[in-house]
């Protein structure tokens, strides 16, 4: 298959390319410069240098392909996450680059457009499993523009095409800029457990996400989530990623100061999302690893728990 990548170069999207290439597909990737075009080329990809908001450069960059997967995004850094004006790129790349993408792929006579989307979107669920059906709360505002990307997509699907949202769980890896945060923010007794920390957490290696990509090709139109097998607390997984670093155990910080401190993201993250990848799995090589296998730093380094390879 012919296949389009937005995104390319980024953390999940380099692995993604490298798996799609691996798997016998031909891969051309969006690039904007030489140093990111050769890292393409190292990978097995075509680049093409091209501005995603821009229709008539986009369908051209398209031609030819059968598939178009959007993993564009600029997350900011951990420690300005509480910034609104931090996501203003993120929030365009959502709602207005995923529809210049789809509507010149649509144009293109692409048949498949895959979106890269996240869990954060699902409502406080407790202890439940929480399914692609379940409740959403956008309340942040920057949780909004991910429902703009996942709409278009659903309207590319009409009229015969496919589209998929792909929600994925928090990103962890060695290579991943958040995590090389959390790391350094908990080797100085700075990476808070907020509240009674209870609540669920999901969350997925950039790895297991990359191949989830790749089989997606063969999904059906519409949601799928992809997270790990196991959800760990806040308490499990701040113990996960001290005992990791031999850092010192997180300090408690009451809810009421980490809503202060955190700003909007801190909302999604004192919501417990016990999320299942049940819907994704099914018929697909993302195998449980056996039950016994322990659990590990779910950000920054060393082995990871219950991954979905």
């Amino acid at each position: 298959m012919k296949i389009f990548v937005a995104g390319a170069t980024g953390v999940l999207g380099r692995p993604t390319v490298q798996a799609l290439v691996t798997a016998g597909h031909g891969v051309r990737g969006a690039a904007r410069g030489e140093e990111k075009a050769g890292l393409l080329r190292t990978l097995g990809a075509e680049p093409v240098a091209v501005d995603i908001f821009d229709p008539t450069a986009t369908r051209q960059a398209l031609a030819g392909c059968e598939a178009l997967i959007n993993l564009a995004t600029k997350i900011p850094p951990l420690m300005r996450m509480r910034r609104r004006s931090a996501w203003a790129e993120n929030d365009r790349l959502r709602s207005e680059a995923s529809r210049v993408l789809a509507e010149a792929a649509k144009e293109a006579g692409v048949g498949l457009y895959v979106q890269e989307s996240i869990t954060f979107i699902y409502a406080d669920g407790g202890k439940q499993w929480l399914t692609e059906d379940s409740p959403l709360d956008v309340s942040w505002i920057s949780l909004q523009s991910m429902l703009n990307a996942e709409r278009v997509t659903r309207e590319f699907a009409e009229g015969g095409r496919r589209g998929i949202n792909l929600r994925f769980g928090a990103f962890y890896a060695p290579y991943a800029q958040s995590t090389l945060d959390t790391a350094r923010l908990a080797r100085r007794r700075l990476f808070p457990v907020p509240g009674r920390a209870n609540n669920y957490f999901s969350s997925i290696h950039v790895d297991d996400a990359a191949s989830a990509v790749a089989a997606s090709l063969n999904l059906s139109p519409g949601e799928y989530n992809v997270v790990d097998n196991e959800p760990l607390t806040q308490r499990e997984y701040a113990d996960a990623v001290t005992q990791a670093l031999g850092a010192p155990r997180a300090r408690r910080i009451p809810a009421w100061l980490f809503r202060i401190v955190g700003g909007g993201p801190a909302s999604y993250i004192l919501r417990s999302q016990r999320v299942t990848n049940a819907r994704f799995k099914p018929g697909h090589r993302l195998v449980a690893p056996a039950p016994e296998r322990p659990r590990g730093l779910a950000a920054g380094g060393g082995e990871h728990h219950q991954r979905v390879r």
